[in-house]
């Protein structure tokens, strides 16, 4: 087994180094000497026993056309949990069911959240995702996660994903979402398509022709994909609209307060009107400030309370400008051969975590 560790630092670029002896394991770490923000990635290349398994449809799947080739990118933080209690049974079935039946040798790039990577959100808007970021400190004071510690789940995350020929980045100081908002522009780039794993709402920002999102349903214990038509036919506009919408009506579950709290008069109906003729949250607030868009409530709202909005898109709008590099060895087919074993290997841990803490031993991992 061969894995690959490499650190980017802010400001620089540094290609991957890879061990001589191509069957032996190492980690292998190149840096720079400006230490702003880390970029982890992480993969491995033995292949082991055969993996074969029959093509189960998924829920409501609809797949684009085969015109391009496909790049998954796998949201790995909210699939962590079940409802919100945070579970590594969870991510294992949702990663197993995935694998199997989504993306089967189609490539595949695991991110997860950055340390402080809402920082910078936060400076604009305190109460973007305060309730997470509660959750979270309580979790890691518990020094518990699905009957592990903390720190080592991750360890097995990336371990699990690793194996399964799957690269986990983590850019230090940015959320999982801009990452892979970044990195999908230069996939596109390149001519392939891009189907996004998550249940995050954020990224119907990014929905395309070339651009859908594959979303986890719990109730049906199955992956959908969501399609731009799906996306019109469900909000009766075009997705460049979603982030404009979000801005003027808020967004309750990241701590987004809408324009509402300020005028309680200006709701929902009336903003997808003003976006839909609009276009944009920008021009509409450059029409606004020169002439009358409407009525008397919603004009004074949106001459007085610009900064509010745009501060607001700030917050909502994902970064594609991450400091952060599409790799050429990430975009090949991805072999599978190995996914039985690695998921097997995993979910044993699992249950013998469970025994061990049951039983008051340490719980161990061995990868």
């Amino acid at each position: 087994m061969k894995t690959i560790e490499m650190t980017l630092w802010a400001g620089a670029y540094i290609q991957p180094c890879f061990p001589r002896n191509r069957n032996s394991t190492s980690f292998i770490s190149c840096k720079t000497q400006n230490a702003a923000t880390a970029l982890t990635v992480t993969t491995h290349k033995k292949i082991e026993k055969a993996f074969s398994g029959e093509l189960n449809r998924t829920y409501g799947a609809q797949p684009l056309p085969e015109k391009k080739k496909r790049v998954f990118f796998l949201d790995v933080n909210p699939l962590c949990y079940e409802g919100s209690k945070p579970s590594l049974h969870s991510f294992g079935r949702w990663l197993s069911l995935f694998l199997s039946q989504v993306s089967h040798t189609d490539p595949v790039i695991a991110v997860i959240d950055g340390e402080k990577g809402s920082e910078y959100r936060r400076k604009l808007l305190p109460s973007y995702k305060a309730h997470r970021r509660k959750f979270t400190r309580h979790v890691w004071s518990l020094q518990r996660f699905s009957s592990g510690h903390v720190g080592r789940s991750h360890q097995v995350i990336n371990d699990v994903l690793g194996k399964c020929n799957v690269p986990v980045i983590k850019v230090d100081g940015h959320e999982a979402d801009d990452v892979v908002a970044t990195l999908a522009g230069q996939v596109l780039n390149k001519g392939f398509r891009v189907v996004i794993a998550s249940p995050d709402k954020d990224f119907k920002q990014l929905i395309s022709e070339d651009v859908q999102i594959v979303m986890p349903l719990p109730e049906l214990q199955r992956w959908s994909f969501y399609t731009l038509r799906h996306y019109r036919d469900q909000y009766n506009c075009d997705p460049q609209s979603d982030l404009s919408l979000r801005c003027i009506v808020g967004d309750e579950v990241d701590g987004v307060p809408g324009i509402q709290h300020l005028v309680p008069s200006f709701g929902r109906k009336t903003a997808l009107k003003l976006i839909k003729k609009h276009g944009s949250l920008e021009t509409l607030l450059n029409a606004a400030a020169v002439r009358t868009v409407g009525r008397p409530y919603a004009q004074d709202a949106l001459k007085n309370h610009a900064d509010y909005l745009r501060r607001n898109y700030e917050v909502l709008a994902l970064r594609k400008d991450v400091n952060v590099q599409l790799y050429e060895e990430w975009l090949v087919e991805r072999d599978n051969h190995n996914d039985t074993i690695a998921l097997s290997s995993f979910f044993k841990y699992l249950e013998e975590s469970k025994e061990r803490a049951h039983n008051g031993r340490p719980n161990l991992y061995n990868g």
